[in-house]
């Protein structure tokens, strides 16, 4: 259940820095401090799913199952 709300919250924070910059870059008057904090929340959320998703690879084991075979 944790993973889960894990990528939820993840995508939450990638899915709102990406429509904050979306929505100051479309404007005529840029707010230069919500461009940071999008571009901030849209990092914080990728950096938390990439981690995410070395955490739970799992190639290394299919290779100690195919060495354990052999």
């Amino acid at each position: 259940m944790k993973k889960i709300n894990s990528q939820v919250l993840n995508t939450f924070f990638i899915i709102l820095g990406g429509a904050m910059l979306l929505f100051e870059i479309s404007g005529d008057e840029k707010n230069v401090y919500i461009l940071i904090v999008g571009i901030i929340l849209l990092m914080f959320g990728l950096y938390r799913a990439t981690n995410h998703w070395v955490y739970t690879k799992d190639d290394h084991k299919q290779e100690n199952e195919s060495d354990e075979n052999i």
